[in-house]
C-alpha cells in the first residue's frame, strides 16, 4: 500500500503528517515554508509512494468557507497540476490548531515549547490525517 498525506496549508508554513505504509498510524512528518511545498512534495514523491493528499478545508462555526479558503484554492490547483495521478480529499480542520495546542499541553511539553507554530501546524496536519482515518 501507498502512504496517506495530509497538508494543513497555511499562509506561511504548512504543517504534514503521513501514514505508514498500512495507512494505520498518522505521523507528524514535518513543517515546511508554504512557498517551498511544491518542491517537498516532489523531492518527498520520489521516494515514498503517496495514494492520497488530504487537505485541510477551513471552515467558520456555520459550516461556511473561512477567510483562508481564498488562499488554499491556487494550491488546489497547483497541486492537481503537479500530481494529476493523486486525488485529493478536502477535511474540515475546525479547532484543530486548538486541539494541537491542547496536545502540546497534555504531552508536557513546557510553555516556550508551545510558542512552536511549526510544530502546531505539524499537529494539526497530523490530526487532520487522523479524523480522515476514523472517518473510513
Amino acid at each position: 500500500m501507498a502512504r496517506i498525506l495530509a497538508i494543513d496549508y497555511g499562509k506561511k508554513r504548512t504543517g504534514i503528517a503521513v501514514t505508514d505504509e498500512l495507512q494505520i498510524i498518522a505521523s507528524g512528518l514535518t513543517t515546511v515554508y508554504t512557498k517551498e511545498l511544491i518542491k517537498f512534495l516532489k523531492d518527498y514523491i520520489k521516494k515514498e509512494k503517496i495514494e492520497l493528499f488530504l487537505v485541510g478545508e477551513p471552515k467558520q462555526m456555520d459550516n461556511t468557507a473561512s477567510e483562508n479558503e481564498i488562499l488554499i484554492q491556487p494550491f488546489l490547483v497547483k497541486l492537481e497540476k503537479q500530481f494529476p495521478n493523486i486525488p485529493v480529499i478536502r477535511v474540515d480542520e475546525r479547532f484543530t490548531s486548538k486541539m494541537a495546542f491542547q496536545t502540546m499541553i497534555d504531552s508536557g511539553l513546557k510553555k516556550q515549547q508551545r510558542k512552536n507554530k511549526a510544530l502546531v501546524d505539524e499537529i494539526s496536519a497530523t490530526l487532520i490525517l487522523q479524523s480522515y482515518l476514523y472517518s473510513k
